[in-house]
């Protein structure tokens, strides 16, 4: 598959790991590519990176936890390059902890992050898609969600959420030739993998049949 010029693709969470790999590949795919970070250096260097790759587009700045904040980006987008008809909702984060020491803040983090954006970016995209009567929404869940793990029953929470929310979505934006769908990878070797305790990481090698992330 191909993209014109015309075709501007959002991907959250571009500046790093999966992220940046979607970003390339839909720019090297045609497309012109909005790629976020939670902060300016963030989306100067993916401003850099896409420069460098030859790649149409730019690094913006996108806190995905304020609602406000998402409606404002779309809007500047679509007034700066056309409305998006690709959006890769990929930003999360993980703030492990076992239930019974889990913070309130940190469950409400993880899912603010990595199920109310999902949520909140694809109904700011969705009119734009529906009135080019094509769009694509690709939304990055985890083995997680589909089979747990202990010490990230929030993070599990939210990726089983973009699963459901995802299903369902689907079916209602289908006939309007709008896919929805998830992506659930295994454990990649990534700054936020990186991140996990030891434990965590014995854990999980052990469920991956070479051994390795």
């Amino acid at each position: 598959m191909t993209f014109s010029s015309q075709s501007i693709a959002i991907v959250t969470g571009a500046s790093r790991g999966i992220g940046k790999a979607i970003a390339l590949k839909l720019g090297s795919m045609g497309a012109s590519v909005i790629g976020t970070a939670t902060t300016e250096q963030g989306s100067e260097n993916i401003s850099a990176y896409m420069k460098e790759a030859g790649i149409v587009g730019e690094g913006r700045c996108l806190q995905v936890q304020d609602v406000e904040s998402i409606t404002g980006f779309v809007k500047s987008v679509t007034s700066d390059w056309a409305a998006p008809t690709v959006l890769v909702n990929n930003a999360g984060i993980t703030r492990d902890d076992l239930l019974m020491r889990m913070k309130a803040d940190d469950w409400q983090s993880v899912i603010d992050t990595n199920l109310n954006a999902v949520f909140h970016l694809s109904k700011a995209c969705i009119k734009g898609m529906t009135k080019a009567r094509w769009g694509r929404i690709i939304n990055v869940s985890s083995v997680v969600g589909q089979m747990g793990n202990a010490g990230q029953v929030n993070y599990a929470a939210s990726k089983a959420g973009v699963e459901g929310f995802s299903r369902a979505l689907a079916k209602e934006v289908g006939v309007r030739n709008i896919t929805v769908n998830c992506i659930a990878p295994g454990f990649i070797e990534t700054d936020m993998t990186a991140d996990l305790n030891e434990d965590h990481k014995e854990a999980m090698l052990k469920q991956v049949s070479v051994g390795r992330l």
